[in-house]
């Protein structure tokens, strides 16, 4: 008893198309790791900043040392306002891969129901085949044993 499913390309077709929404998934949630590991650097740095200028204030310092560190905060806010949107983007980004992974394991889970469908019919075919070359067989050795 041989299965072969005709359509058999396209099953593992479908089943590498979600291997590889699987790995872009993967791929998207290492990417909004990173980006919001790079936020939290970033505010980091600003709060160190922020308490560098605090006691530079507290302290005898140049007017130009000052204004270097507040266009440094400033230029700070600018890269988190930056990063966060780059964290909506990967987050986006997340929601869609989601969202085509759950189509493609649904579209391999038909198609693999369909090959679990086709094989079923095949071996109820088989059966019925089998049955029947075996009721012939108890046929004619019940018409030679009358003989």
């Amino acid at each position: 008893m041989n299965f072969r499913y005709p359509l058999q390309k396209i099953v593992d077709l479908k089943g590498s198309e979600k291997s590889m929404a699987e790995w872009e998934y993967a791929s998207a949630l290492g990417r909004l790791k990173a980006e919001e590991e790079r936020l939290e650097e970033l505010r980091l740095r600003k709060e160190e900043t922020e308490r560098q200028l605090a006691e530079q204030s507290l302290r005898p310092t140049p007017l130009n040392e000052i204004l270097r560190l507040q266009q440094f905060i400033e230029w700070l806010d600018r890269q988190v306002k930056n990063q966060l949107a780059e964290v909506r983007k990967a987050e986006d980004q997340i929601v869609q891969r989601r969202q085509r992974l759950a189509d493609k394991m649904v579209d391999e889970k038909v198609w693999l129901n369909a090959k679990d469908k086709a094989r079923e019919r095949f071996r109820t075919e088989w059966l019925a085949r089998e049955q029947n070359e075996l009721d012939e067989m108890a046929v004619m050795r019940a018409a030679s044993a009358r003989a």
